[in-house]
């Protein structure tokens, strides 16, 4: 589990590439001082594993479904990347909750300073924009953010300086592809509600007459 909070920028040092899978090396340091073989760390956004680190960098596997569902199959040497450990127990919880399962990537369609952040459009797809709401929770390469607004095709999301000298959006152009992962308790809510069994008193009606909707 993660909260979007991107802690350091790592640069990709080595990429081995098999086809539909890769094995990335990557630069770091902070993260690295208590990293243990085994360990989560959310990579753009994608929770994958430490297989091997040093106190300089470490190597993880992306499997064949992340590597069509992400990014990272178009990473080169010398990215930066946005890296986040899981959370720890007694770790604040500064974003949301974030699983580090992406469910698709858009395409930064603007970019426009708007007093002291920037507001960044982005295109996607229905069945992502469907589980987005505005004020609602995005995470967009690892890095958790509210949305602004959002239409049929695309929505927006406020950027303050600090977030953009932090991660990689500062250097993302038009056109640039980013991790997308939506709020993951609108989908389970719409899971429990599509999925329940005909006894079950759990429906739409049921949660706005309790105010849940």
């Amino acid at each position: 589990m993660f909260t979007g909070i991107v802690e350091e920028l790592g640069t990709i040092l080595g990429v081995k590439r098999g086809g539909e899978w890769l094995v990335l090396t990557i630069g770091a340091s902070a993260i690295l001082k208590d990293v243990q073989l085994g360990d989560s760390i959310a990579v753009n956004g994608v929770c994958l594993t430490v297989t091997s680190f040093t106190s300089r960098e470490f190597t993880v596997d992306v499997m064949p479904e992340t590597f069509h569902k992400t990014s990272l199959a178009d990473i080169k040497i010398g990215s930066q990347v946005n890296l986040e450990r899981a959370m720890a127990a007694g770790g604040r919880f500064g974003g949301h909750f974030v699983s580090g399962h992406v469910d698709g990537t858009g395409t930064i369609a603007s970019k426009t300073v708007y007093g002291n952040a920037v507001l960044i459009e982005i295109k996607a797809s229905e069945q992502l924009l469907h589980y987005m709401v505005p004020k609602g929770s995005i995470t967009i390469d690892g890095i958790s953010l509210t949305i602004v607004d959002l239409s049929l095709d695309r929505f927006r999301v406020s950027v303050i300086p600090h977030t953009l000298e932090m991660t990689i959006l500062k250097d993302k152009g038009i056109g640039a592809t980013v991790n997308l992962e939506c709020d993951m308790i609108g989908k389970y809510v719409e899971k429990f509600i599509t999925a329940r069994k005909p006894t079950s008193k759990l429906s739409a009606s049921f949660l706005a007459e309790h105010g849940f909707m």
